[in-house]
């Protein structure tokens, strides 16, 4: 990625992973177990009962299963070390299974709305008392594995989609048990369909920024919470430093961002505290934890081919 020059330039790398990180794997474990037998128990009710309400929940959950599986198996690869070929490991399999799971959900949101569009039109009585009880246990499984990932969420993008479905998955569940009450008080029929566009709604608003973070990361756009300027502005705060350039911020997993950058910086010799502090620096101020940087010492005779803005 770096790019070759004639005049002399020092490359500083650093690591921001000496901290011990927690072990999700039975977070992972616990929160299939969890939904999957819940799905069984929900999609045989639900048929038993003839709610969409609880079959829609169900088979959303059913996606969350599929989706925990995805997330566990790239957080599992992430944890490999890299190799000669792939010398970034598997860290951005984390990335793209962020992104599968969310054209998952958004494929399920489309079989929802159609099912619940036809029984909207022709509404079918169900179970009430077996829905309600059904979709509390609901309630309780969906939060219990969304407190699993709780501590997670905020560094992690995995772990922030895994635990906002479970969370929504606990409101679309208490949604159910709500329109199964409220078809017992009213006769309504068409509040079990409406539940499931209901479902449709929060699952879709829940998901809408999940693939769009997912999409930028896969894209190598900087990551959230990372303002590229206020980046630059630090760079070119340092002493000795005239001009930046060929600035790249991009995830090389959800939870580790890497940085390459070229800073001229005339009259300087070569400086290894320089490059530690700046790398420190950037790692607790910016959560950057792979920064590479190349010093030059802005020789007109020998510019950088990647000084211009326009060049990548």
């Amino acid at each position: 990625m770096s790019a070759h020059h004639q005049h002399g330039h020092h490359q500083g790398h650093h690591h921001g992973h000496s901290h011990a990180e927690p072990t999700w794997g039975p977070a992972f474990a616990i929160g299939v177990a969890l939904n999957l037998g819940f799905v069984i128990v929900e999609a045989s009710y639900g048929l038993i009962s003839q709610s969409l309400a609880l079959l829609a929940d169900a088979g959303h959950n059913l996606s969350d299963v599929v989706g925990l599986l995805i997330a566990w198996s790239a957080y599992w690869l992430a944890q490999r070390p890299p190799t000669r070929m792939r010398t970034y490991g598997f860290r951005r399999s984390s990335i793209y299974a962020s992104l599968i799971n969310a054209v998952l959900l958004m494929i399920a949101v489309g079989a929802i709305v159609l099912e619940a569009l036809h029984r909207l039109s022709a509404p079918a009585p169900v179970a009430e008392r077996t829905v309600m009880i059904v979709a509390g246990i609901g309630v309780v499984i969906n939060t219990a594995t969304a407190l699993l990932f709780v501590s997670g969420r905020k560094r992690d993008l995995n772990l922030r989609s895994a635990f906002q479905h479970m969370a929504a998955d606990a409101a679309v569940s208490l949604s159910v048990v709500l329109a199964a009450l409220g078809i017992l008080l009213t006769g309504w029929l068409w509040l079990d369909p409406a539940a499931s566009l209901l479902i449709a709604a929060v699952i879709t608003l829940g998901s809408l920024s999940t693939l769009r973070e997912s999409v930028d990361l896969a894209l190598d756009a900087v990551p959230q919470g990372i303002d590229p300027g206020a980046v630059e502005s630090f760079f070119m705060e340092l002493p000795g430093i005239t001009e930046v350039h060929d600035l790249h911020i991009w995830a090389m997993s959800t939870t580790e961002t890497a940085l390459t950058v070229h800073l001229i910086r005339p009259g300087f010799a070569v400086d290894d505290h320089f490059l530690s502090e700046v790398s420190q620096t950037l790692h607790t101020r910016f959560g950057i934890d792979h920064p590479t940087i190349q010093i030059e010492c802005g020789d007109a005779e020998r510019s950088c081919h990647l000084a211009p803005a326009d060049v990548v």
